[in-house]
């Protein structure tokens, strides 16, 4: 693999600069994987035109503000022999209105492009918020460094979320010296030190750790607050080194002269890491949150330093667990107060700093690089696919069975439909339940939406009653009838509850007719006190997607949208409750029905446009298809073990039908909110599961019977074909083909591909 990187480049003295360097030798590590001829396409800015001297690999250079030269790029990077492109993006290397330039050399590229956002502002201009986004259209992946920045993009740019990668900043692979020449230093040698580095403005809030130096000194006086770093070039154009001289100002106003050092140079990285590694605690003080990332702040946890920072975003995220100390903007007596704790408790000091340093093995480079790779594998590899099948379409028609509610009716007698059959044959003795005959009456009413079928018409008033008939009256439901239509139970489950309140729901949004709604809706009013006594999850899901499509339907009823929302908290809740690390799940353990979750939360965000739901929805959604999709397949957590969050490898059998349209309906509904092509692609793939594109290449579906099997085993298909598989297959099998819709409305907005009317009669 042959890369070229586009960005700025040392010896430019920009910290963008020494991150791509840093990038290029971490993926270059793999000598087997990455070309030793990949290449650079260097920034040069408007000060130093031609005078850097470029090592062997810059084959191109940019002039800043000269649009011709961004064009030329474009073509060199075409005609070599790279496989895909990096570039680093900040708006200040770039020319034009907020790096505008670039834009014309992104949208040229024939190579795949994943791109390294570094500002990423919660308050953009349009100009800023246009050239993000369409960096994004043009990006295979958006690779940004915080939680935080990965919301922003999804909530304020719009960006879908699973275009985004979130690689924290690499750090020096480097360990303290046992002779650290620094130590000897004059500012450093036999002195308490507090130190900060980066390039020095006045949003560097330097002057609030000048303002604490005298509490702290009259408790240590042997301390030194250290300042390493040049003015940045673009204070020194407008005002010189005002800002630097208004600093020693200050501290012989405050009598802390003798406490500070000024370090006015710029080191290598080898020195920087000596800097950190001999300073007793390093100080960010920036002067407010708006920092996305920081390198600076990287690179003192990489060095195992003890850090006490203002509680910027980048701070937030990286100083959590106890890996550093924050305190307010502006706050020089709370900066002094930590500083003395820790100076008089040098316990807490160590710990800090061991926390520091366990964390930030796992940022440097090496790893960092790994991932690189990774994702420029899938970048180059949907590039070619995407290639081979341009002009084919993401569903295909002719390859799903003619739709056909044949065994549906087989399973279905005067009092609903009966739970489980012997393979094709219904199973008598084991009577029915609430819960499939709440699907059936989906499946009827899509049936009758999408194809005027008559049989889904007739069959739609049994399932009504059946689930009338289990409605205590206190306004909850029974689940299960023997055939001889005893009650089995008092009443029925919370899951059972919500699926029912799902099909009510959905049939007053959707009825044919208006007795048919009233009646639904009279069920459905009935059933609301039991609404608020609701404790698990996926009881909460379902029930949040059956009063979504109440909603649709009646979107002033204030009461309602007051229980929608309330019910949409204990899920957001135990999402940030469980989420841990690298684990983006509602609980400590995947198990059944899990699409549901992130479902839920997609219909509240639909209705209710609360940004949480959005959130937690799209991240979750996203890890639950890292989990399940990432052989190409749908390959849903299995019911025999499922997925634990402490450890051990995810259960891959006995897999279930009703995971597989959970995760249809998930991605039918992300779709109609983000337009993202890619969940039409997702809903698409998981369908495929019934027909054989699953870990053992069996369908599920059975051409004969038209019904489904109950599961996939390890050593084949469950042969059962009960109501609750066969009813998953058609509603996902009706899902599709209204998605089959939105591909043909893409594609004709988009000029994509050209999608005949016809297959939609299908």
């Amino acid at each position: 693999m042959k890369i070229a990187y586009i960005s700025s480049y040392p010896p430019r003295e920009c910290g963008i600069a020494t991150f791509n360097h840093n990038l290029l030798r971490a993926i270059g590590y793999d000598k087997n994987a990455v070309s030793e001829d990949s290449y650079v396409v260097a920034m040069n800015d408007a000060e130093h035109l031609d005078t850097y001297e470029y090592p062997a690999e810059v084959k191109y250079k940019i002039r800043q503000e000269n649009q011709k030269d961004y064009i030329r790029a474009a073509d060199y990077i075409n005609t070599s022999l790279v496989d895909a492109c990096i570039m680093e993006h900040e708006f200040g290397i770039y020319g034009g209105e907020s790096g505008v330039y670039i834009l014309p050399l992104i949208a040229r590229l024939q190579k795949p492009l994943v791109t390294i956002l570094h500002t990423i502002l919660k308050d953009p201009s349009y100009m800023q918020l246009t050239i993000i986004r369409e960096i994004a259209k043009y990006s295979s992946r958006i690779v940004v460094m915080s939680h935080r920045a990965v919301g922003f993009l999804t909530s304020i740019y719009g960006i879908p979320f699973n275009k985004i990668q979130l690689i924290e900043h690499g750090v020096p692979d480097l360990e303290a010296k046992a002779d650290n020449p620094v130590k000897e230093s004059l500012p450093f040698k036999g002195k308490k030190v507090l130190f900060t580095f980066g390039l020095i403005s006045r949003n560097k809030g330097l002057e609030t750790v000048i303002e604490a130096l005298p509490a702290i000194v009259a408790k240590n006086p042997d301390v030194m607050y250290v300042v390493l770093g040049t003015t940045h070039p673009g204070v020194i154009r407008n005002s010189g080194e005002e800002y630097r001289d208004s600093l020693k100002k200050l501290a012989r106003q405050l009598g802390v002269a003798d406490n500070l050092t000024f370090v006015n140079k710029f080191v290598s990285e080898e020195q920087l890491f000596d800097y950190l590694t001999a300073c007793d605690m390093y100080i960010t003080p920036y002067l407010n949150e708006a920092q996305i990332t920081s390198g600076t702040l990287s690179y003192a946890i990489g060095a195992g330093a003890a850090v006490i920072s203002t509680p910027y975003w980048h701070a937030q995220e990286l100083l959590a667990d106890n890996r550093g100390r924050l305190f307010d903007f502006k706050d020089a007596d709370a900066l002094a107060g930590i500083v003395n704790e820790l100076f008089e408790d040098q316990e807490k000091l160590k710990v800090l700093k061991s926390n520091a340093y366990e964390y930030g093995l796992h940022l440097r480079w090496p790893s960092t690089g790994e991932v690189f790779v990774d994702v420029l594998d899938e970048a180059i590899y949907k590039s070619l696919a995407e290639k081979d099948g341009s002009n084919k379409q993401i569903i295909d028609p002719d390859a799903m069975p003619s739709f056909s509610l044949a065994h549906i009716q087989r399973l279905t007698d005067d009092t609903g439909i009966v739970q489980h059959a012997k393979y094709g044959i219904p199973n008598l003795k084991e009577g029915y339940c609430v819960d499939d005959n709440a699907r059936a009456l989906i499946l009827a009413i899509l049936a009758y939406q999408q194809n005027k079928s008559k049989v889904a018409l007739e069959l739609l008033p049994v399932y009504l009653s059946y689930i009338q008939y289990m409605q205590c009256d206190d306004g909850n439901f029974r689940n299960f009838l023997s055939f001889t239509r005893d009650y089995l139970d008092e009443v029925g489950s919370e899951d059972s509850f919500g699926r029912t309140i799902w099909s009510l729901g959905y049939l007053i949004n959707n009825a044919p007719n208006n007795s048919y709604r009233e009646f639904a809706r009279e069920l459905f009013n009935k059933s609301v006190p039991h609404f608020k006594d609701l404790k698990h999850l996926r009881g909460i899901g379902n029930t949040m997607i059956g009063i979504s499509s109440y909603l649709k339907a009646h979107p002033n009823d204030e009461h309602i949208k007051e229980q929608f929302n309330q019910l949409a908290e204990p899920l957001k809740a135990a999402y940030r409750s469980n989420k841990q690390g690298h684990w983006h799940w509602f609980e400590d353990k995947m198990t059944y029905d899990n699409a549901i979750l992130p479902l839920a939360l997609l219909c509240h965000y639909q209705c209710a446009k609360d940004q949480e739901s959005l959130d937690i929805a799209l991240e979750s959604m996203e890890y639950l298809s890292q989990k399940t999709l990432i052989h190409g397949y749908l390959n849903p957590v299995g019911n025999d073990g499922w997925l634990y969050r402490d450890g051990g490898e995810m259960a891959i059998y006995d897999q279930q039908a009703i995971e597989t349209m959970a995760m249809v309906l998930m991605y039918f509904k992300a779709y109609e909110i983000t337009h993202d092509l890619t969940y039409i692609k997702q809903m698409y793939t998981c369908y495929q599961w019934f027909l054989g594109e699953n870990s053992l290449k069996l369908p599920l579906f059975d051409h004969e019977t038209k019904g489904c099997g109950d599961g996939l085993q390890p050593t084949g298909v469950n042969r059962n074909q009960g109501a609750e598989s066969t009813i998953a297959y058609w509603i996902s099998h009706l899902i599709v083909l209204k998605g089959l819709e939105f591909e043909y409305e893409y594609a004709q907005n988009n000029d994509l591909i050209a999608v005949k009317k016809e297959i939609l009669t299908k």
